[in-house]
């Protein structure tokens, strides 16, 4: 937050250059100076990071189609990507596919198709849906390119040497359908759909099978109290405080050695071991280093790797709050900065599957909402500790109220040519918010205060990855705005007046303040809808950044550069509300259960 204490210096420049002009603008710079410090704090807390963000998506399996799970977890990574762009970091996003194991393999095999080419086809649609949805990685991983081979032959090599990996035998459970080993108290008894009795996951539900066969073993166990000490340390290294209990809780129990390889005989889709062309890498090993493939690992991975963050389902929380972190330490390499987890969507209270028909397309979806109303949504509802649940009335509801009515509304009303004939930013007076004999009254006074600390507020609820509430308290600040114009009714002053006059100028100048700091603190969600709101204010691309949120800065005894300038095209409506009836009429027709696309 460099910019508050720029702000703050040259508030004080102002005073003692005798530009300030009254006692309580004084006041006002006081407690702005307090604010920047608050600001100042959250600063010291970046600069451990150098100016530097690497966040992560899971690469997705591509033996089905995305779904709008996967879309979560790349809007979420992307929107942490795009805020800390806006304050300035140099950060790195990455997403991507799996594309090796059982799973795989049995799905190609069903499908006709050779492996890579299963692969590639269902790997372009993730890449195409993320494309459409304004998802801004900067690096697409498949784990089936070279580059990433090199680095999973290489850290397979470091742990061998290191005497961390041993030939052994494995004899337990194992679920295809997750590619988990498990043990005996993660297995309880069930019947299958013909009514024979099996053995199934008891986190999953998934069918597990009993299999024994010689194969490389990972001393993960003597990695436990390390794991320990790392949470216990750092509460905050697994979001939200739920799953870093349930981790907490996993480690209270054995810690069996982990079984990092196939034989060659029952997986052919894989890495080869090295040096033994038998046996094939396990899958998890292979997909969780795709983080370091991306970071450069072996050679160039030192400036990226301390800053990494990892957005996580919490069905793979194990995988990544366990394995990974043991993988690491076994390799000497640091641990994650983050591990944010975030839980599931529902499809009208019921669990998305194949035999309901209920899954929701994502892309199908962005097209009926638009790509930044589905990002908006689900960045809105999207609640990490608990299940969420996706239903159109729900998202229809949400949109027209928070983007077409609320926002869009507020726009539209100030820049209309009723109140803004001139069709330009006008003048602020700050007579008109003195206490002494002003027309602003405290609710006013509660607004500019609301919307001043946004940036604070939205920090803090970014940096636990509850997003949900920071976008809470930004439609809370919208809606206050809007209680502003409409308590003052600027539309019923007399205009021929010139303190009429005057006094509208200045609601209107409040309000397209607001409007600045909602649409720069919303570019991260809502992109294209926040360059459309800050084009029609007239901002410039460049003073779209994080440095630029110097609310309302004639209140505070400076000089708004934006005063006088000329608004920008009028581009239509922010948001076009969205009818029940047209949704259903311009949906794509839904594949009928057993048709073939």
């Amino acid at each position: 937050m460099r910019f508050l204490s720029v702000l703050v210096t040259r508030r004080f420049t102002a005073i003692n250059g005798q530009n300030v002009q009254s006692v309580s603008s004084i006041r006002r710079c006081r407690e702005f100076s307090v604010f920047s410090q608050l600001c100042k704090n959250d600063d010291a807390v970046n600069s451990d990071e150098g100016g530097r963000f690497y966040v992560t998506t899971p690469i997705f399996y591509v033996n089905a189609s995305p779904h709008l799970g996967h879309l979560y977890s790349a809007v979420i990574a992307d929107c942490l990507h795009r805020f800390k762009l806006l304050q300035g970091f140099h950060s790195r996003f990455a997403t991507g596919t799996d594309e090796h194991g059982l799973k795989i393999q049995q799905a190609a095999e069903a499908a006709g198709a050779d492996p890579q080419s299963f692969c590639t086809e269902v790997s372009e649609r993730f890449k195409g849906l993320f494309d459409s949805c304004d998802i801004s990685y900067t690096d697409f991983i498949r784990t089936t390119e070279q580059r990433h081979k090199r680095v999973v032959e290489h850290f397979w090599s470091l742990l061998w040497n290191k005497g961390l990996i041993y030939r052994g035998n494995y004899e337990g459970w194992y679920s295809t359908q997750d590619e988990s080993f498990l043990t005996e108290t993660q297995v309880v008894d069930a019947v299958d759909s013909q009514g024979n009795k099996i053995k199934v996951s008891v986190e999953s539900g998934h069918k597990v099978e009993w299999m024994k066969e010689e194969n490389y073993m990972f001393r993960l166990s003597v990695f436990r109290p390390q794991l320990l000490d790392w949470l216990r340390e750092d509460p905050a290294v697994v979001q939200p405080e739920c799953f870093h209990q349930h981790v907490l809780k996993w480690l209270q129990q054995d810690l069996p050695d982990l079984s990092v390889s196939r034989h060659r005989s029952r997986l052919q889709w894989g890495v080869s071991v090295p040096n033994d062309p038998d046996q094939t890498i396990y899958v998890w090993l292979d997909a969780l280093l795709n983080y370091l493939t991306v970071a450069g690992f072996p050679d160039s991975h030192q400036g990226w790797w301390n800053v990494v963050h990892h957005i996580v389902g919490k069905d793979i929380i194990k995988f990544h709050a366990i394995y990974w972190p043991a993988f690491l330490l076994a390799a000497g390499l640091p641990l994650p900065k983050r591990l944010y987890v975030h839980s599931h969507w529902t499809a009208e209270g019921k669990k998305m599957s194949k035999s309901l028909g209920n899954v929701v397309d994502p892309l199908q979806s962005s097209q009926v909402f638009t790509t930044d109303g589905l990002r908006y949504f689900l960045l809105r509802q999207g609640v990490p500790d608990s299940d969420c649940d996706y239903y159109e009335h729900k998202v229809t509801k949400l949109l027209n109220a928070e983007l077409a009515d609320s926002l869009g509304g507020l726009l539209n009303r100030c820049t209309a040519a009723g109140l803004n004939p001139d069709q330009v930013y006008p003048p602020f007076c700050p007579e008109f918010f003195s206490r002494d004999g002003g027309r602003a009254v405290d609710e006013d006074y509660q607004m500019l205060d609301s919307v001043k600390n946004l940036p604070v507020v939205m920090e803090q609820h970014f940096r636990s990855m509850n997003i949900y509430k920071a976008l809470e308290n930004i439609a809370a600040c919208v809606r206050q705005t809007n209680g502003f114009v409409q308590r003052h009714a600027p539309w019923k002053l007399d205009k021929r007046k010139s303190e009429e006059r005057q006094w509208l100028d200045t609601i209107v100048h409040v309000s397209l303040e607001c409007l600045r700091i909602y649409g720069i603190l919303l570019q991260p969600v809502v992109p294209q809808i926040s360059d459309k709101l800050l084009s029609r204010l007239g901002v410039r691309s460049e003073e779209r950044k994080w440095v630029n949120l110097n609310f309302l800065p004639k209140y505070y005894g400076m000089e708004c550069p934006l005063t006088g300038r000329p608004l920008g095209q009028n581009s239509g409506v922010l948001f076009s509300r969205l009818e029940t009836e047209n949704i259903h009429k311009d949906k794509p027709n839904q594949t009928k259960k057993g048709q073939k696309k």
